[in-house]
């Protein structure tokens, strides 16, 4: 163990035999850290010491920053042991620490919290106090990290009365939020209406996106937009969402080599972004961008789609096909490196006509816009027709086997359940849409991984390393794995995948359901007892895991027939009906299931033989329809011997031989049909 008054030597701390990446990335650290546990918790009640509690993740530039400046400090590192019980803990193996200490955050802070999260608790897990970054001497406005410990030490040595106060202050703001109470309230169309008149007013005209910066392409409320504008037959919703799907995709915001999305932008253009990359932001947009090019068929989207997901295979791919975490902001000690451009750099590569035309479009110039350099955009260069632009692919590619020269970004390695699954989703989705076998391929080697690894028995776990389940599964990792279930049957129409989507489904309601008050508790109720088991229906960096509960529910019911799904879905909306009526962008994927089960869904049933050509045209024309409310099943010839029927396919049969599809609302069916016009008339 380090000593508290002196330096530490190169020896590792505790944090060396774990697995996280990003805890890994502190183990050298002259800190004693702890990872959380019983050991850190022990000794905190031993030595009536207050526990620092850090929360980061591995990609996390500011978490860099930090760890730089005040982890790697000697003196503050002294403080630090000679004060504290210090436990680092890694957001992405333990959301259900991250909630609750960031919504604790919230409190002292009185607006949202962030990376890195820096929490003080008693020995009974308790906040009392906190921030995010702190910074080794005051600047930016914010105190100096060894002020912060020093006024935090002596307030609990010498005023436990006002720690207490806080403590009781943070308790009842959790209990707040992290307990919803039902609502007899009718669950009706105004919710939707009055939601998306709200996103409305929030949303930049100019820019797209909510409010001024720093902004997040969080979907959830692009796709209640869309929904509304469906719904209600109003194009002036549809046209705010595709405002910010064209502006982020000309931003700086996505990367114009090597595809995928950055983690967020600083400012209200899109241009100059956070330069981490995450997969679940990637996967999440890839799946809007489906949805405008449903509604649009513009080509740049199908671009963004295609080189997103491109990315994600080149950089983010496990070799057993499952999905790796993130790729880090940073490189060679500075954020976004590896990313940025000066002019004479690609003339360099391309030589000086090429490079002027491509400078020109992707807004280069010699004083740059990020710190004397440039980040590639398309938001005010020069606008080139389409085969101007397909010119410049091949400079893009120069340019990118240039940038692959540099030294690249750290990637995260951790491979969680309930991201990898997201990511499955997003594959199917592109494959349905477009066709394409490798994005098939691409999904069902994740979903074999992770139904191999990180299932067992229905039980699922949060992460999988060295082939091996570890940590006790959170509600959004056997959510996001059920909806990934149900997205694989209906993409390929083996009932296998149904079987195993109703497995985890039901061994998900029996762990996490409250059978007091309904709706899902984010933890197990096996998991270790923590200051407040939450229960949460507004979205985080993903939507949450009770909005996706909902829909899968609803879809298990359509598939199936079995009311027990319906009722836990209408009872679940129930539970969180107050906090979609007050809270329309942060309950945003829970008023999308809301609006699947206010709006009759269209049942499509197609009868036919998977890979016929007949067949897979009617399947396209469906999947290239923006029809967010449908469930599909193919009633296959082909399927084994002695196999049922499922309920929505009984009685359907094909015509004259060919195949035929049946559009189904309200238990009542429409008449055959054969021919794609005659399918599109009907939807």
């Amino acid at each position: 163990m380090t000593d508290p008054n002196t330096q530490a030597d190169s020896t590792s701390n505790r944090l060396a035999g774990e697995a996280s990446p990003y805890l890994l990335q502190h183990a050298k650290n002259p800190v004693d850290w702890y990872p959380w546990g019983e050991e850190a918790l022990s000794r905190a009640k031993t030595e009536d010491k207050p526990i620092l509690l850090s929360i980061g993740y591995s990609a996390c530039h500011w978490c860099h920053v930090m760890a730089h400046e005040c982890f790697e400090n000697v003196e503050i590192a002294g403080l630090m042991n000679r004060d504290f019980i210090n436990v680092k803990v890694d957001r992405e193996e333990r959301p259900d620490l991250d909630d609750i200490y960031q919504k604790s955050a919230q409190v002292f802070l009185g607006r949202g919290g962030g990376w890195p999260l820096t929490i003080f608790l008693t020995p009974a897990q308790e906040p009392f106090y906190g921030g995010t970054y702190f910074p080794p001497v005051a600047r930016y406005n914010l105190p100096g990290f060894p002020e912060v410990l020093r006024g935090v030490i002596e307030a609990y040595r010498n005023h436990r009365d006002d720690v207490c106060k806080n403590v009781e202050k943070v308790k009842a703001g959790l209990l707040r939020v992290g307990t919803p109470q039902p609502s007899d309230d009718p669950l009706t169309d105004r919710l939707l209406d009055e939601a998306a008149k709200s996103l409305g007013q929030f949303f930049d005209p100019v820019h797209g996106g909510f409010g001024e910066g720093p902004k997040f392409p969080t979907v959830p409320p692009l796709s209640l937009l869309l929904r509304q504008a469906v719904r209600v037959k109003d194009v002036s919703h549809q046209e705010l969402v595709l405002l910010q799907l064209r502006t982020m995709a000309a931003g700086g915001i996505y990367d114009h080599l090597g595809g995928g999305f950055h983690r967020y932008s600083v400012d209200g253009q899109w241009l100059i972004p956070h330069f981490e990359k995450m997969l679940y932001d990637n996967a999440q947009l890839v799946r809007i961008y489906l949805d405008g090019w449903r509604l649009t068929k513009e080509e740049r989207f199908r671009e963004v789609v295609e080189e997103t997901l491109e990315f994600v295979r080149r950089e983010l791919t496990h070799p057993d096909g499952a999905f790796y975490a993130a790729q880090d902001a940073d490189s060679e000690g500075h954020e976004g490196v590896y990313f940025v451009w000066e002019p004479g750099e690609i003339v360099s590569v391309l030589g000086p006509d090429v490079a002027e035309e491509f400078c020109l479009h992707y807004g280069v110039t010699e004083s740059g816009n990020f710190e004397g350099k440039n980040v590639l955009n398309r938001l005010s260069g020069k606008q080139l027709p389409p085969d101007a632009l397909d010119a410049l692919r091949p400079a893009k590619a120069k340019l990118l086997a240039a940038r692959e020269r540099r030294m690249k970004p750290q990637r995260d390695d951790n491979i969680l359940t309930s991201w990898n699954a997201m990511t499955v989703s997003a594959y199917l989705d592109a494959y349905q849409t477009f066709g394409l076998p490798a994005y098939l391929t691409a999904a069902e080697r994740a979903l074999t991984f992770l139904l191999d690894y990180a299932v067992e028995k229905g039980r699922v776990y949060r992460t999988v390393t060295a082939g091996k389940g570890r940590l006790n599964g959170y509600l959004d990792d056997a959510a996001c794995l059920a909806a990934a279930l149900l997205d694989a049957f209906e993409a390929t129409s083996h009932r296998w995948y149904l079987i195993q989507a109703r497995e985890v489904t039901d061994h998900l309601l029996e762990r996490f359901w409250d059978e007091t008050a309904g709706g899902c508790f984010y933890t197990s109720r096996d998991h270790e007892a923590l200051l407040h088991r939450m229960k949460a229906g507004t979205d985080s960096a993903i939507p949450s895991g009770n909005a996706i509960v909902a829909s899968v529910l609803l879809k298990l019911f359509s598939f199936t027939r079995e009311q027990r799904y319906y009722d836990r879905a209408e009872q679940l909306f129930r539970v969180f009906r107050n906090v979609m009526e007050h809270n329309a962008y942060g309950s945003s994927a829970m008023l999308c299931s809301l609006d699947w089960y206010l709006t009759t869904p269209h049942e499509i049933v197609v009868v036919g033989t998977r890979g016929e050509a007949r067949t897979e045209s009617l399947l396209s024309t469906v999947h290239q329809r923006y029809l967010p409310n449908r469930t599909v099943v193919v009633a296959d010839a082909s399927r084994r011997a002695g196999e049922p029927d499922l309920p929505l396919a009984v009685g359907k049969t094909s015509v004259n031989g060919q195949a035929a599809v049946y559009v189904c609302q309200r238990q009542s069916c429409s008449p055959p049909a054969t021919e794609s016009q005659q399918l599109e008339r009907l939807l």
